[in-house]
């Protein structure tokens, strides 16, 4: 994750503790927990753990990478094991555990797994299409102790509907939002960008301050479900770079009116580059501090595979969410605390030690470590290659510094990788 607000405007959040080593000012007296403890580097950071507690969905959405349905899907974790896997993860000390699915409230003992979670020390989140969120199930999220509830749309109204596969969608969720926001539950807007998208961001900055929304953390696409089949459908390097414009320049609208509103970018580390040189071309007296903070965290070197990791429904494990294609183990059989640190397996091997693996033209730009080569799923699946250069880089050879003795470089260690061609532009 880039912490925009954080980056850009200085301001603290709970996250700070766990993506730049130091917990933010005014937050540790009210949060005590694991999630608060700073680590020694980000090497040395437990992962936050996403659990897909069920793979079955109200919804049908175009790029779920799950590829859920609404079935039921037999030989799901039973309560019993879910409790196992908790008691493990609190032993081991995970900053926050993220309730996913599917869609984790059509699963009956969800709110008894996440009472059981909190009663354990951890940091429970939920992730939900919130269409399912009326007064009631509202109530039972605040009582729970769900420190933060993240809410998908991908778009306004009709757009957000045609993405959902559900006419509805949008004001189903919209309720979800306002009951959220009612009770005073910190609830964010999650929202996947697209080309069909992107051109409403200044709509979804209006929506985030009218509907007094929390945090919005804006994804990229990654090809893994039925998110593989729309891949048309990502930006192109140059919407990328408008559409990170538009989520600086109303962060700090937000920022300089005093509304206190999170708002990050996720699955792409590049955009924290993107937002370094805007700050170094305006000279601002904050590009060293965000350069340092950078630095720390080394963007994607310590993440899936170290400092973000999936458990799946039927209790396999894998680098992040986006990996279901590939399993360390299960759950059922071995720990999670002893699977994750197992560097038998050639990819957790890989992962862990990213900066020996990186190809291509990752390994030869001048940010690399401050990127670490961003989404190694996303290279393995358009290279067939998880140490392959992240394709949806969007900055320039001469941006990165890629001069053409080093063009020639790759070239002769056999490590070009073509950008795919609806992404230039």
């Amino acid at each position: 994750m880039i912490d925009i607000t954080k980056l850009l405007c200085g301001e603290t959040s709970s996250g700070d503790a766990i993506r730049y080593g130091r917990a933010g000012a005014g937050v540790e007296s009210r949060d005590h927990s694991v999630s608060q403890r700073v680590p020694k580097s980000a090497a040395e950071r437990r992962p936050v753990t996403v659990w897909n507690i069920t793979r079955r969905c109200n919804l049908r959405c175009v790029h779920c990478y799950t590829d859920s349905r609404n079935i039921r899907y037999p030989d799901e974790l039973t309560t019993a094991e879910g409790k196992a896997f908790l008691a493990d993860l609190a032993e081991f000390e995970v900053p926050a555990v993220l309730f996913s699915g599917g869609e984790p409230l059509v699963r009956r003992d969800l709110f008894e797994l996440v009472s059981h979670a909190a009663g354990l020390g951890l940091r429970p989140t939920l992730s939900t299409n919130g269409t399912l969120i009326d007064k009631k199930t509202a109530a039972r999220i605040k009582e729970t102790g769900f420190t933060y509830v993240g809410i998908s749309l991908d778009g306004i109204g009709e757009v957000n509907d045609c993405f959902r596969g559900k006419k509805g969608a949008f004001e189903l969720a919209m309720r979800g939002f306002r009951n959220l926001v009612e009770l005073g539950q910190r609830v964010g807007l999650r929202l996947t960008l697209t080309r069909q998208n992107y051109q409403d961001l200044e709509k979804i900055f209006d929506f985030i301050e009218e509907e007094e929304i929390d945090r919005a953390c804006f994804y990229h696409l990654v090809y893994s479900g039925r998110g593989a089949s729309i891949a048309e459908s990502d930006l192109t390097h140059g919407q990328s770079r408008s559409a990170l414009e538009v989520i600086m320049r109303r962060t700090e609208d937000f920022h300089r009116r005093g509304l206190k509103k999170n708002i990050l970018t996720v699955d792409n580390h590049v955009d924290g580059i993107y937002l370094l040189r805007h700050l170094e071309q305006r000279n601002s007296p904050r590009a060293a501090k965000v350069r340092e903070l950078m630095e720390w965290n080394r963007g994607g070197t310590y993440s899936s595979g170290v400092g973000i990791a999936d458990v799946d429904f039927f209790g396999e494990v894998h680098p992040d969410q986006f990996w279901m294609h590939y399993s360390f183990g299960n759950v059922r059989k071995r720990k999670f605390s002893e699977i994750w640190t197992d560097t038998s397996d050639p990819l957790m091997t890989g992962l862990k030690n990213r900066p020996a693996m990186i190809r291509g033209r990752c390994r030869l730009c001048r940010y690399f470590q401050l990127c670490g080569g961003a989404m190694r799923v996303r290279a393995d699946r358009v290279y067939n290659d998880p140490f392959g250069p992240d394709p949806a880089c969007y900055l320039t050879d001469e941006e990165i510094g890629l001069s053409e003795e080093m063009k020639a470089e790759l070239t002769a260690a056999g490590e070009v990788y073509p950008v795919p061609e609806g992404l230039t532009g």
